[in-house]
């Protein structure tokens, strides 16, 4: 992957969910959540699973009914209801990265990242020089310009996650919204698409991401929401967020939470049963 190329425009849109009630059915599982999405700021989702941080995301990206509440978009023509906008002028805005999409058959590469263009493109007409570009901007971008002509059914769940990945990008949005963007990745690729959501939010992009790691969150974020039973259990930055106390609360088993004051890194490490199995393992080779 290499990194995004300077815009000669700064990105300054914005997503905000206020007061955000969700459901399923008669099932209420978010309760009064808010949400701000800045340019420039990665703000990470984290929590257990059920905590409601994917169905937030889902209904920042209209992919969720809001029974309560408001999305906000605010961009060059100022501060707008979400709900308002047409489809096309949504995604114009907004991308994003569901972990639930569908698996495409009889089709290149290349052709899977290029309806990220659908929205700019007018109907039925070819693509233009900024939509090739976008393209193969994207497919750069995710380290796929060497297989764009390769069939999707040939790829691994890896690979495939990753021309979502430039579907989303070749989008040229200036919210991106990703949920698990690591999931069913190897370790470099983990590595690469985090550095990425940095790079896109060092050139203006809002990030809003779901990630289950919290390691990665603790890498990337620079605002964290920890949610809790569709709730809010603490939001803000990563080390005021990522505590021993909050983690160990919210996910239920001991968690050490280390600050690192000179580099600013936070480590967390959780303790099950046999955490300290390797240094025990240590002792036994030594006697």
């Amino acid at each position: 992957m290499t990194t995004p190329k300077e815009s000669s425009e700064a990105r300054t849109d914005e997503l905000h969910g206020e007061s955000l009630a969700l459901s399923y059915g008669r099932n209420r599982v978010v309760h009064e959540v808010s949400l701000h999405l800045r340019p420039g700021v990665v703000t990470a989702l984290i929590g257990p699973n059920g905590s409601g941080k994917s169905t937030a995301l889902r209904a920042l990206a209209r992919l969720h009914r809001v029974d309560e509440g408001i999305v906000r978009v605010v961009d060059d023509r100022g501060e707008r209801d979400a709900a308002a906008l047409s489809a096309r002028e949504f995604a114009r805005t907004v991308a994003m990265l569901s972990q639930s999409r569908p698996h495409p058959s009889g089709l290149e590469v290349r052709d899977v990242v290029a309806y990220g263009r659908h929205p700019h493109r007018r109907r039925f007409a070819g693509m233009t020089d900024a939509d090739r570009d976008a393209v193969a901007q994207a497919l750069e971008l995710t380290g796929l310009d060497h297989m764009a002509q390769r069939a999707v059914d040939e790829l691994s769940g890896g690979e495939l996650q990753r021309v979502w990945l430039a579907t989303a990008l070749a989008q040229d949005t200036g919210i991106l919204l990703l949920d698990e963007p690591t999931n069913h990745l190897d370790l470099r690729y983990q590595v690469e698409t985090l550095d990425l959501i940095c790079d896109l939010a060092d050139r203006g992009t809002a990030v809003g991401v779901v990630l289950h790691d919290l390691s990665h969150a603790a890498s990337v974020a620079d605002e964290v929401v920890l949610m809790h039973r569709g709730r809010v259990h603490a939001s803000g930055l990563p080390h005021e967020v990522l505590t021993s106390e909050n983690l160990t609360e919210v996910y239920g088993l001991p968690i050490d939470a280390d600050h690192d004051l000179r580099t600013g890194r936070v480590r967390v490490s959780p303790r099950g049963r046999h955490h300290d199995r390797a240094r025990r393992g240590l002792a036994a080779l030594s006697v």
